[in-house]
């Protein structure tokens, strides 16, 4: 299973996507090879209607693989979320890091971002109801005992992820 690190907070809104997206952007950069995956909490479709795959998926193709030179989706329907190690076997191999946004209850580690403004003074880590949080990202300071990162600096996040994980520079 490939290293990854999951990017969680309380409420939406509070910038987790737009780091994540910078994050990925950096490591792209640096020359890792990175997967994403992002937990949906609202249903979503990426089949637009008309099309082959959908059609597929509509007729009742349980699995649905749409695949090209450039790239490959696939469309599997699901009775329930999928256990984030499983998307991480079935899909990330080959990669050097996964960074996740979401799944809040899984085995990762996580760092939680939090933006003042936008959240209750508490954070998940400082409740303790959510394992695994080894850092706080923030746009000011939280009370907290765990390292705290700025929400403005995606560099410093990367360097602190590369360092916990321990990962080497790619070749």
């Amino acid at each position: 299973m490939p290293k990854a690190i999951s990017f969680v907070a309380r409420l939406s809104g509070t910038g987790k996507t737009t780091l994540v997206e910078a994050i990925i952007r950096i490591l792209s950069e640096r020359g890792y090879r990175v997967g994403a995956i992002k937990h949906d909490a609202h249903d979503f479709e990426i089949d637009k209607p008309g099309k082959d795959s959908y059609r597929f998926t509509a007729a009742g193709a349980a699995t649905m693989i749409l695949a090209s030179k450039e790239k490959t989706a696939v469309v599997q329907q699901n009775l329930e979320l999928p256990r984030l190690e499983v998307l991480l076997e079935q899909y990330c191999s080959g990669v050097d890091l996964v960074v996740v946004e979401g799944f809040k209850d899984s085995s990762l580690p996580k760092i939680e971002v939090h933006r003042h403004a936008h959240c209750p003074p508490q954070t998940l880590a400082s409740e303790g109801n959510h394992r695994n949080i080894i850092a706080i990202v923030s746009d000011a300071p939280c009370a907290t005992e765990l390292p705290m990162l700025d929400l403005n600096d995606p560099q410093q996040v990367v360097d602190f992820i590369l360092k916990y994980l321990s990962l080497p520079q790619p070749l």
